[in-house]
């Protein structure tokens, strides 16, 4: 029965997130109701407890065990942009006897071990299946009831979130004593208007969000961190591939270089962490650059980045609102912690956001700190929350699962390490002829990179 099923749906707290994931939710009720059933649950992720790991779902096992462990059989997971077909959903879930221990969702792997994964399975990461979070994924009460034991006898360990999907899937296979993931065909990814749907429960609205006209060039000031070691050989892959999308570009090095030209900031280059490099750019960004330039974008100069779809997806977001965007890791979400952007995929900062940072007393504790995790803590004692968008990207294409980026149209990848930069942006970030219409995504020839 459909009152059997907890929907959660993992949402985020921003004003065009919660907005899309309170649609979502009218959805699930609606065809609820056109079906005669009683309602379910449908919870949002944002709303429960004041918890900053909720994100990271493992934290909330107990309260699920707690409040659904008795009348329902299944808690079912999916994002914002998933659509469900409940009637399909309620056929798909019945096949499965609800009394034993299952973990189902669309099944990614890894083609090669990747630094994402911190290498796991490196003899053959292929065995290693994880959940597709955009197709949806569900978990069996008894599961729950399981994985919340476990959690009280153990907690979590203060640790780094980087891989959500991957890090819940090894959590609940326990090395072998709990269920590996069952793949579901019925849970799909393919557009809601694609031939190939009929069969499935879900499906995932594939684009890149649109909200009205992209953001003008003119409004989005690009910061781009480098030094003089790598002025030879990564600045010259910017200017051959993305400079030209952005209208506002600065590069901030150690070293003033007019041939670039590079703009010394006074702050020596640190091997890692720069964190006082950024805050010296975010202090420049409020009191030398026009007040009417609403959003900010820190970028490291081994960045990959799409500005032209950047202004598109920064339609969606209000400027008035304090907003700090990108490809969101978590820190210590077990115990506390807090939630932080990854610095390589880019860092996006709407000028309020950076009024707000810098009013505060909020500093790092040394100049080779790691910038992102200081921003992250900053902005966590601000309560001002981190939004994540899964088109920024920490890593290189290779470095992810090829199902998980074919619903995608990426705004970053980071890194040259072991590929040919140039290429890789004009295969995967390239504005295409086929973007100028309606922002769907036709045909690209992306051959393996």
């Amino acid at each position: 029965e459909l009152k059997e099923i907890v929907f959660i749906i993992q949402s985020q707290s921003n004003s065009f997130h919660s907005k899309r994931a309170e649609d979502l939710k009218r959805d699930i009720l609606k065809q609820a109701a056109d079906l005669g059933e009683e309602l379910p649950a449908v919870l949002l992720i944002h709303e429960m407890d004041g918890h900053e790991g909720a994100w990271t779902i493992l934290p909330l096992m107990r309260d699920f065990s707690v409040t659904y462990g008795r009348n329902s059989s299944w808690i079912f997971f999916c994002e914002e942009d998933t659509r469900i077909q409940v009637v399909k959903l309620l056929e798909t879930l019945g096949r499965f006897d609800g009394s034993k221990e299952w973990f189902l969702g669309k099944a990614l792997y890894d083609e090669e071990s990747t630094i994402i994964h911190h290498y796991a399975f490196a003899e053959n990461p292929t065995v290693f299946k994880f959940p597709d979070f955009a197709a949806g994924w569900a978990l069996s009460i008894p599961l729950v009831n399981k994985l919340a034991k476990k959690l009280k006898s153990e907690p979590l360990k203060s640790d780094f979130t980087i891989d959500l999907k991957h890090e819940i899937a090894l959590y609940i296979w326990q090395k072998g004593e709990g269920p590996h993931l069952t793949p579901v065909p019925e849970f799909c990814t393919d557009d809601v208007n694609s031939y190939k749907v009929d069969h499935c429960a879900t499906t995932f609205s594939n684009f890149l969000p649109l909200c009205g006209e992209p953001v003008k060039k003119e409004d989005v000031f690009v910061a781009v961190k480098t030094c003089r070691k790598f002025h030879g050989d990564r600045i010259p892959v910017v200017k051959q591939t993305w400079e030209r999308e952005a209208a506002l570009i600065e590069y901030y090095s150690d070293y003033a270089d007019i041939s670039i030209p590079t703009i010394d900031l006074g702050v020596p280059n640190t091997d890692r962490g720069h964190c006082g490099k950024t805050f010296a750019i975010l202090e420049r960004f409020l009191n030398h650059s026009s007040r009417r330039i609403p959003w900010l974008v820190i970028v490291d100069d081994d960045t990959l980045i799409s500005i032209f779809r950047l202004r598109k997806l920064l339609s969606c977001y209000d400027p008035n609102e304090p907003v700090f965007l990108g490809e969101r890791y978590g820190y210590g979400l077990g115990t506390g912690g807090y939630s932080y952007i990854t610095g390589g995929g880019g860092m996006v900062f709407s000028r309020i956001a950076v009024q707000k940072l810098l009013a505060s007393k909020c500093r790092c504790y040394s100049t080779d700190a790691p910038d992102d995790m200081v921003l992250g803590m900053c902005f966590s004692g601000l309560g001002i929350p981190i939004t994540h968008s899964p088109l920024f990207h920490q890593a290189r294409p290779m470095d992810y699962p090829k199902g998980y980026l074919s619903h995608q149209i990426p705004v970053s990848f980071h890194k040259h390490w072991n590929i040919d930069p140039v290429k890789v942006y004009f295969t995967w970030l390239a504005p295409s002829t086929e973007e100028s219409l309606n922002g769907k995504k036709v045909g690209y020839n992306r051959e393996d990179l």
